[in-house]
């Protein structure tokens, strides 16, 4: 069969979509990848096809850290919020137009429409415009429900959903009314959400069902069209994986520094006030640069910095993790059974910290409002012996990555041949 799978975004938008698009490449299929330029050869290294498609998505996150962190920190200056999101928005539009014409030329003879968070609305145009199936993949709940903002009551919460997706929409409706036009469709009436569920389409939810109890029941009536299989990733490992484990050996476990793609806006300050309150508090620091160079900032005694390691490798010989909040990097942590600190950058992010606190199993707060003292005060309070003993009793829970993986390609498999047969 013929499957095409199109993602955008950083590397955690992107690896769960190439670790099913290699499954399905395993099991003898046609996949084809459609991936942000600078990815690219994360895909081939799985052994995938990949187009390119849009602009590099380094360039437009840190303009995304921006806008959010300006969101929390000053929302009440308006003029720069929406200058910020205009420098996030105008490229993402782009991408649209770019994203639709790709898929249209890729998806001609193809089984299934695979595609991840970002441009599902634009792929659920192409697989209608084909009468294909298509399968979206999440990595937390943004279907209304009443679970993800916890911090409202489950009415209220479903229709702040709802309401955030009926704004989002009016905000790209020309551009979509433009696409669906060109395909040969009727305009659009609503929000993608709607359509893509009202339509059949498998929704996979790539998380843990125990990190969002109640969520299951909730959605009962959508009769498994969404399934959960747990965190999506290809458990690579990296050049620096020995290095690591050499260096960890040679003292106490270290605390575990990541920020993901979206890099920091200062390296310097940033390493200076984790060897501070590592020094203070008597602890070794693992520090994994992501998207942010430290090249040039000043190098610490017991602060370790590597570009990249396997989470899967290394987080089990850590006493705990600090990290961005990245779904992906998240669930790591908490297969790993380790207590957790999420320093957010972004709101899906923020909303990861939440659940982490709720969990028990760590604590959380904006990065943007993050001091040496405030980390110290936060270390604290994850390496104390309740936080771990927690986490070991939530990572017992969590999924398998290999079993998610497997889960996941079944699904979209059984899909694609159950149309065949149809």
């Amino acid at each position: 069969m013929k499957f095409v799978v199109a993602c955008y975004g950083s590397r955690g938008d992107v690896e769960p979509c190439v670790a099913v698009g290699r499954e399905l490449l395993r099991r003898g299929h046609d996949v084809r990848m459609v991936v942000p330029p600078d990815l690219v050869s994360l895909a081939e290294a799985a052994g995938l096809a990949a187009v390119p498609c849009g602009p590099h998505a380094q360039a437009v996150l840190g303009a995304h850290r921006n806008f959010w962190t300006h969101c929390f920190g000053k929302p009440w200056k308006v003029r720069e919020l929406i200058e910020l999101r205009r420098q996030v928005g105008e490229p993402i539009i782009r991408c649209w137009e770019e994203m639709s014409i790709t898929l249209r030329s890729l998806a001609d003879g193809a089984d299934l429409l695979f595609t991840g968070l970002n441009f599902e609305d634009a792929a659920a145009n192409v697989a209608e415009y084909y009468g294909i199936p298509l399968v979206t993949l999440h990595y937390f709940p943004l279907r209304a429900n009443g679970q993800l903002l916890s911090f409202l009551p489950s009415p209220l919460g479903r229709s702040a959903m709802r309401l955030f997706w009926w704004i989002s929409w009016l905000g790209t409706k020309k551009v979509e009314d433009a696409q669906r036009r060109e395909l040969g469709l009727p305009k659009a009436t609503g929000p993608s959400p709607q359509r893509i569920t009202k339509r059949g389409s498998l929704e996979i939810q790539a998380y843990d069902e125990v990190c969002f109890p109640g969520l299951a029941a909730e959605w009962a009536e959508f009769k498994g069209q969404r399934p959960f299989v747990g965190a999506l990733t290809m458990d690579l490992p990296t050049d620096a994986d020995d290095d690591v484990a050499t260096w960890i050996r040679t003292g106490a476990p270290p605390i575990f520094f990541g920020f993901g793609s979206i890099p920091v806006e200062s390296a310097a300050d940033t390493l200076a006030m984790i060897s501070g309150a590592c020094a203070q508090l008597g602890q070794r620091a693992l520090v994994v640069s992501g998207g942010t160079d430290f090249s040039r900032a000043l190098q610490f005694e017991d602060v370790k910095v590597v570009k990249a390691v396997s989470y899967a490798a290394t987080f089990p010989a850590c006493r705990a993790v600090v990290h961005h909040g990245g779904a992906g990097t998240t669930a790591a942590g908490l297969r790993a059974g380790m207590p957790t600190l999420i320093l957010s950058t972004d709101l899906d992010q923020t909303l990861w910290g939440v659940r982490v606190k709720r969990l028990k199993v760590g604590t959380a707060r904006r990065f943007s409002t993050t001091t040496q003292q405030s980390l110290i005060e936060d270390l604290r309070t994850i390496l104390a012996p309740q936080y771990a003993a927690r986490a070991r009793e939530v990572a017992a829970r969590m999924s398998k990555p290999a079993e998610s993986v497997t889960t996941a390609a079944d699904l979209v498999e059984n899909l694609a041949r159950k149309r065949r047969i149809d």
